[in-house]
Order: structure tokens, then sequence, then C-alpha cells
């Protein structure tokens, strides 16, 4: 089981060669891979599915959240065909497909997750992620030079700026207080709204964003740094 971005992890990026790598030895044992969809699916990564940005060959994709852009519970599990048949032959004994749950199904969340996949194609939210995340990549990078910060990582519209360990006592005067926490509780002063893990602070925007809503979201986040590290 993988994500094909670590998101809540880190925002780990894998390189391009990791998931072929892995399906190898996995083909190699006959395992399955299932690949975790819920955060990277529905253009995150500027493809319909992360899966498809790294060449991830799945046998099955769980899917959420993005499926009706989280304005109504719901969740998926897409199989290869090789899966649907194994189920398939037994349920041919039951007499219909023999998986399901109690509350699956539901009319209103089926309803709202079909009008947003027919919004994501319509709208052409594939070239407005690939364009936007252009820029929200190499504004999230002008970061890579800052005394304070370790590493930048992102792909599409996911970033995560990985602050020094050593920046943390040295700024917070508490090592059991990551500088990440601190910053991201400033961030909130300036309207800004950060996922801090440790000393990483997550980047996740909304997939409509705009080149000038990117700019205004790292400006209050340059304001944020400059509050704790000037203090």
């Amino acid at each position: 089981i993988a994500e094909p971005v670590m998101a809540a992890g880190g925002v780990i990026v894998p390189p391009k060669s990791y998931f072929p790598a892995i399906r190898n030895v996995l083909d190699k044992y006959d395992i399955l891979l299932i690949v975790d969809e819920i955060v990277c699916g529905f253009y995150r990564t500027g493809q319909p599915f992360g899966s498809q940005t790294f060449d991830i060959k799945a046998d099955m994709m769980v899917l959420a959240k993005g499926l009706s852009a989280s304005y109504q519970p719901i969740a998926a599990v897409m199989l290869t065909e090789r899966i649907h048949d194994a189920i398939r032959s037994l349920s041919n004994e039951v007499g219909a497909f023999s998986h399901g749950f109690t509350y699956s199904g539901h009319p209103v969340a089926a309803a709202v997750a079909l009008e947003a996949i027919t919004i994501y194609r319509e709208d052409g939210f594939s070239e407005h992620v690939k364009t936007v995340s252009a820029h929200f990549q190499a504004r999230l990078r002008s970061f890579r030079d800052h005394p304070s910060v370790d590493e930048v990582r992102g792909v599409g519209l996911i970033g995560g700026i990985e602050l020094r360990d050593d920046a943390t006592a040295k700024r917070t005067g508490d090592p059991s207080q990551t500088l990440g926490a601190v910053i991201a509780d400033r961030a909130l002063d300036h309207g800004l709204v950060l996922r801090s893990r440790g000393n990483l602070l997550a980047f996740c925007p909304p997939l409509i964003i705009t080149p000038e809503e990117v700019d205004e979201m790292f400006d209050r986040f340059s304001k944020a740094i400059c509050d704790v590290l000037e203090q």
C-alpha cells in the first residue's frame, strides 16, 4: 500500500524510477499493489491520478476527498479486471457482486461525485493545475536558500518546506516546540492556514487557486517566517 506522494507523512516525492522498480518486485512475488489516491487523486499532481504522474501500475486504487470535491462524504475503490473477475467468479454463486458495505451507494453522495467529475473534465482542471502549479512550485522553491530551510519538495499543487533541526532550539528556545508549529501558528495571524508536522510545513491549496492567489499565499507565509525568525 502506498501513496504516489506521501502527503501527511512529510510530502515525500518519489523519483520517477521508484514505483516501476517496486512493481517489478511485486510482480515477481505475485503481490498486489494498492495505491492510496485520497490526496493525490483528482488532479492534485496535474493528472487525474497521481498514479499517472508517477507511472504506477496499481491493482487497486482508493479514492475519496476529491471524488466529491469534499462536498459529500464518499469513497471508492477501483479494481483491475483481474481482481474484478476473481470476485465475480464467486459472485456467480450468489447472484450478485459479492462485496459491499452497509452505507455504500448513497444516492446523494454518488450524484455529487458524478457532478464533481463532470466539472473536473469540462472546466479543464488538468490544464489549469499544470499551468498554476508551475508558478506554485517556483514560489515554493524560492525558499530553498533561506538559512533556516533544510529542503523544499513538491509536485503539482502539493509542497513542503522542511526546516533545519538546529533552527528549532535556536529560534524557539524549547527543543520540544518545533519551529514549524510556531511558524504555522503565526501564519494564522496573517490569515494563512498551514499544516505543520514536526519541522515540515505543508502546502496543499485548492485546485482553483490562481497565480495571484499563489503569490498572496507565499507572501503571507514570508511574513510569518519573518515574524518568528526576526524576534
